[in-house]
């Protein structure tokens, strides 16, 4: 990959520890080099001892500061290189500044859009864990939560709920993203308008949640009672990897939900169906997005399509893997066809005013026959 998009590079520097695990299988405090020829080093703050447990690589050394990275390649008989690839998201401006000061000669280009790609595809033993965290999850929100939910029950109360079950079937109990400032803690439960909510998040549900320091889960003060629909968007870790999946419920019959909501819910188990059968190797993320906006344009429902207001975003979906915001997204600009083995969520969504949010989201694996879904194959609204 560095030799097909940047020849010139020698290597590349890698500085987030969710990175650092990805290439080395430890959870390291440091920088990995990985040069296009030649062993790896592993420069450890902290932990070098544990690393050595967990990981092939053979140069694990301790380091306090960069200017120690000059010093070991000179140990190791390595020429200082003219050029590297650096994971740039993943370091802050202040170590930035730092690197460039101890090493002046070499020439920095970014390396995040490869490291990007690299993950996107994911290996056999990868995909069995993303396909296991699938099952967990759906039996999760469609066998073993609906029996707890009822009228009356606030979001936060759900929100504990959730978290009880998922820690019963092995969920880690963090979800991971990789986007500059942005967090997320369970996921998103919001009952009825309270899903359109004015968000701070990058996704197209909005909720008030705990407290306008921890905008996550839900607001205690705010019950599910018949005639409001009931949204849970959220993910599931299992061995580090995630998926995606959301949800929606109602109190009464099938029969009892307005047509209006159940024509723009069935609109969005029609878009998810249409991207699903085109996940497959050749498509690309843009032309995806581009038929979503098209079909749109012809529906009633363009107002709220993801999100109603400055709560809409402009993807319809986003890889996901070790973390939940992952290369490439559904939408303009991502022309790199998908290839087999890629995981994505995907997740067409109405916000309707004065009511909530319908629609699903659903974690899929993109092979020669199409996306393969790793969450369950039941999109219905689940009534209670």
């Amino acid at each position: 990959m560095l030799r097909q998009y940047l020849p010139q590079a020698e290597g590349a520097f890698i500085f987030s520890r969710l990175n650092i695990y990805y290439f080395t299988g430890t959870f390291a405090n440091g920088v990995f080099w990985l040069p296009l020829e030649g062993e790896p080093i592993l420069f450890c703050r902290r932990g070098a001892e544990r690393a050595k447990i967990e990981t092939s690589i053979k140069n694990i050394v301790p380091f306090n500061s960069y200017g120690d990275i000059d010093k070991t390649f000179k140990e190791f008989d390595i020429p200082l290189p003219a050029q590297v690839a650096t994971e740039m998201n993943g370091l802050p401006w202040s170590l930035s500044s730092s690197l460039m000061k101890h090493l002046p000669t070499i020439k920095f280009v970014p390396g995040d859009k490869l490291i990007g790609l690299t993950r996107a595809k994911k290996s056999e033993w990868e995909l069995q864990i993303l396909r296991a965290a699938g099952k967990k999850h759906n039996k999760c929100l469609t066998q073993l939560l609906p029996p707890f939910l009822h009228n009356g029950i606030n979001e936060l109360e759900i929100s504990h709920r959730i978290s009880d079950l998922f820690y019963s079937e092995g969920h880690n109990g963090i979800l991971r993203m990789e986007t500059f400032g942005e967090e997320a803690f369970l996921g998103h439960v919001a009952v009825g308008d309270s899903a359109n909510y004015p968000s701070v998040f990058n996704g197209p549900v909005g909720l008030r949640g705990v407290h306008p320091a921890v905008p996550f889960m839900g607001a205690e003060e705010t019950k599910w009672e018949p005639g409001s629909p009931l949204i849970i968007d959220n993910g599931f870790t299992l061995c580090g990897y995630q998926t995606d999946k959301t949800q929606v419920y109602w109190l009464g019959s099938k029969k009892s939900i307005p047509e209006s909501i159940q024509s723009a819910h069935n609109f969005c188990v029609e878009m998810q169906s249409m991207i699903a059968e085109q996940l497959h190797p050749g498509s690309t993320p843009a032309d995806l997005w581009k038929q979503c906006e098209q079909m749109v344009s012809q529906s009633p429902w363009e107002n709220g399509f993801m999100g109603l207001n400055n709560n809409k975003v402009n993807f319809i979906g986003h890889g996901i893997g070790l973390a939940i915001d992952e290369y490439p997204v559904l939408a303009s600009g991502f022309d790199l066809p998908l290839e087999e083995g890629m995981v994505l969520a995907i997740e067409p969504k109405i916000g309707i005013p004065s009511v909530g949010m319908v629609g699903t989201e659903n974690t899929f694996e993109v092979t020669a026959k199409g996306g393969q879904a790793l969450t369950g194959n039941n999109y219905e609204i689940i009534t209670l």
